[in-house]
């Protein structure tokens, strides 16, 4: 099949991908876009994850402010072009993600970043509430086990759903914003203060 150049640009301008990938992909598809487009998706998340290793020293430092001045976040994310920091995809994506974090608070990016100390507390809470409820001892684990991974959803941002479509989580949005761009892209740090936090009355 005769795939035209107006039709990769059409696809190209939708996905933000290669020349040559879209137009292999129309190929592979016969021309039918929303199939071209699920499988650059694929492809692109596929991609991505391969390139882990790749160094992102580019980027942009995102902030945003909410409730008249009373919460503000500042948030680093990065990728490994220019080209990609400058593009509309990348910005909004920074702008969502620190907009998602003035709403939902997390206090850590990912699971791994949770201290230790803070971990065994919890887990040792969690099964002294679960023993005193008077649960049988051989479920306590597989209990906090659950709530262990309720607290890592509440309080780490990678985990978190997004606020913007909570059928995904940030981790899952963060890999979309790879398959579209095609490179490694990651959230290095961020910073959230609320006007009056940890002032003593």
């Amino acid at each position: 099949m005769q795939i035209s150049a107006s039709d990769v640009k059409k696809l190209r301008e939708k996905t933000g991908v290669g020349f040559m990938d879209c137009k292999r992909a129309l190929e592979e598809t016969k021309g039918d876009f929303d199939k071209a487009i699920e499988l650059l998706r694929k492809q692109g998340i596929a991609v991505a994850q391969k390139r882990s290793g790749r160094a992102t020293a580019q980027g942009i430092v995102g902030s945003y402010i909410h409730m008249g001045g009373k919460i503000g976040v500042l948030v680093e994310v990065n990728c490994e072009t220019d080209f990609v920091a400058k593009s509309d995809e990348f910005k909004n994506f920074v702008k969502d993600i620190a907009m998602h974090i003035a709403a939902s608070s997390p206090r850590w990016l990912s699971k791994e970043d949770v201290p230790t100390d803070v971990l065994e507390k919890e887990k040792d809470i969690l099964k002294d509430q679960a023993l005193k409820s008077g649960k049988p001892e051989k479920v306590i684990d597989r209990i906090v086990e659950g709530k262990i991974s309720k607290f890592f959803t509440e309080n780490c941002l990678m985990e978190q759903p997004f606020v913007k479509n909570t059928d995904i989580t940030i981790k899952q949005y963060l890999e979309e914003l790879m398959g579209k761009t095609g490179e490694k892209c990651v959230i290095r740090r961020f910073t959230r203060y609320q006007m009056g936090e940890d002032l003593e009355a």
